[in-house]
């Protein structure tokens, strides 16, 4: 009886262990091993190779009966997966994860900047070996006896029944996931749509600290707009919130005439349906890509559209790409008479992410000298200084570059601060600054190994991923902090606020501007399906997947090194039936 099948799902179950040593390995040359040291540790590695094994058994079981067009198929496909597996060993040592279906949709041409620096020694050698080693087992390993095969099962039995208990049990942060299993879930909740089951919206209370701004209520009345939303700028980097340095000066300068808002966070920690949910405040739903957020597919009463209506010129000015990941539909037919993005801005420096920031900035005043006197503006800039690989192009000092990236990171910073700059001063210049109402914040955060595996800002839901900058200057103001948590859905009817305009019912976001304590929730599905939220010193993760919770007290652990959720479970359960039934309502 020909036993092939048998021999090639060895093979490939080979291969797997391979990967997966791979991976510990580079996260061991990478300071980032620590919390996979543990006794769960091969159940919780295994579990998925060996459910994908027995998948893969069957099926080619069952091709086998086919003949020799089998036998070159079945090799061909064993060539095609264990070359993807391969892949997938730089690719978790990078995103804490094997590629998953978002991560994949993702990579355009638009990074290629961002992809190229992965291309290492250390990288490029891991791939090469574990493609080298399944490419040489054909020629070696034999098909498994039949009592092998008995003894295999006979092991595999408990591995298959703890495996959930162990992820549960494992910080693995996804290293966990057989490569297969991490693309075919997550493609097939993005495709067909992710279940969550219909619970009740458990009610939660909000508590902490509010600041009564109600006396700014319609304090910009038929003033202009100009809103700035930074990419990429995590609160905890900037000195207005407690950095020992300052990468952000001038906008520092700013908050000094303004209003700080200390516990803003993002419902996403990335910038397309980020910038959605900012326009239109509505959260978006989990495993559901950027064009069902297109204008046409889910209409709503964009922020823009409301200035349009009350008379306003309205332009949208990027310094990137609207096709990146689908933009054009994010922001097409949403209120806005201009958008102008790379393309539109020319420059004399440019990336594949898009120009320099000088140049948008003179596009922007371009635009304010062209409109008639007395015409109000709301206008919108979204930068592209602080985005991963932090190398805006452009001219001008970068005072932080050092060996670390986090340095990289705030000198890149500072480049997009100084147009920030230019456009204060441009608009000063022009006699505007009076009657301009200003509003900066930052789309999402950005990570630096704050936490093992995390890096960039879509893959975790710490701080450093969600914690972003919101100041207000309304004319005329003096400089306060507001204390009130909120979340980016809530700027755009805060803004609308300001300036005396009504607040559309459908907006899911509330004004900061009554001293009320907010609930901040958010979630991400890039690499894990993550949800948690913030009310009070309180901040809370959970892990659908997994199951696994989070709790930290931001008040004594700004850094969440400290997870108290073994000592606080009904607390933790009040927060994860409240999450679970956002999102199942979301």
């Amino acid at each position: 009886m020909d036993r092939t099948w048998a021999r090639r799902t060895l093979c490939l179950g080979l291969v797997f262990i391979a990967a997966k040593i791979g991976v510990v390995s580079l996260r061991s040359l990478d300071g980032l091993a620590a919390p996979l040291w543990s006794p769960w540790t091969p159940i919780a590695f295994f579990y998925q190779d060996l459910w994908v094994l027995i998948i893969w058994g069957v099926c080619d079981f069952t091709l086998h009966r086919f003949g020799r067009l089998a036998v070159w198929f079945g090799w061909s496909l064993y060539g095609v997966v264990a070359g993807y597996v391969a892949f997938n060993v730089a690719a978790a040592r990078i995103f804490s994860t094997p590629l998953t279906y978002p991560i994949l949709t993702h990579a355009g041409a638009a990074l290629a900047d961002s992809i190229r620096i992965y291309f290492t020694a250390q990288n490029i050698v891991s791939v090469l070996a574990v493609a080298a080693l399944a490419a040489f087992l054909p020629r070696f390993v034999t098909a498994p006896r039949r009592r092998l095969l008995v003894a295999l099962s006979v092991l595999a039995a408990p591995v298959l029944a703890l495996g959930p208990l162990a992820t549960a049990h494992l910080e693995s942060a996804g290293l966990h996931r057989n490569a297969l299993w991490a693309f075919a879930s997550t493609a097939l909740r993005q495709i067909v749509g992710s279940h969550t089951d219909a619970l009740e919206l458990e009610p939660l209370v909000a508590t902490g600290p509010a600041t009564d701004l109600r006396s700014l209520r319609a304090i910009a009345r038929g003033k202009n707009v100009v809103w700035v939303v930074l990419e990429s700028t995590a609160a905890q980097y900037l000195k207005l919130y407690g950095a020992e340095r300052d990468p952000t000066p001038h906008l520092t300068q700013l908050a000094a005439r303004g209003v700080v808002f200390d516990s803003l966070y993002t419902v996403y920690p990335e910038s397309i349906k980020g910038l959605f949910a900012t326009l239109c405040s509505r959260a978006p739903a989990p495993y559901t890509g950027p064009e069902r957020y297109t204008a046409r597919a889910l209409p709503c009463p964009s922020v823009a559209e409301q200035f349009a209506t009350a008379g306003y010129r309205t332009a949208l000015f990027h310094s990137g790409r609207f096709v990146y990941l689908g933009m054009q539909g994010i922001v097409d037919q949403r209120g806005f008479e201009k958008l102008i993005d790379a393309g539109d801005v020319g420059g004399k420096y440019a990336s594949s992410f898009g120009v320099d920031e000088a140049s948008t900035v003179r596009k922007i005043l371009e635009y304010i000298d062209a409109l008639k006197a007395g015409e109000r503006f709301f206008l919108m800039y979204l930068p592209i200084a602080g985005h991963h690989p932090y190398n805006a192009p452009g001219e001008g000092p970068r005072p932080f570059d050092g060996p670390r990236e986090i340095d990289i990171y705030a000198s890149d910073l500072y480049r997009g601060d100084l147009a920030l700059g230019a456009l204060i001063e441009g608009l000063a210049r022009r006699g505007l600054d009076p009657n301009t109402l200003w509003v900066v914040m930052g789309d999402h955060g950005e990570a630096f190994q704050q936490h093992p595996g995390n890096l960039a800002h879509t893959l975790f839901l710490y701080e450093e991923n969600l914690h972003v900058p919101l100041v207000i200057v309304p004319p005329g103001q003096t400089a306060q902090h507001a204390a009130q948590v909120g979340s980016t859905i809530d700027v755009a009817p805060t803004l609308l606020d300001l300036v005396g305009l009504p607040i559309p019912s459908r907006y899911q976001g509330r004004t900061l501007l009554i001293p009320e304590p907010g609930i901040a929730r958010f979630f991400t599905d890039q690499a894990l399906w993550l949800a948690g939220l913030r009310v009070g010193r309180w901040k809370f993760i959970h892990e659908l997947e997994t199951g696994r919770s989070q709790l930290f007290d931001l008040d004594q652990d700004q850094g969440e090194q400290h997870d108290l959720s073994s000592t606080q479970s009904e607390r933790v359960a009040r927060f994860r039936n409240h999450l679970l039934g956002w999102m199942a309502y979301r």
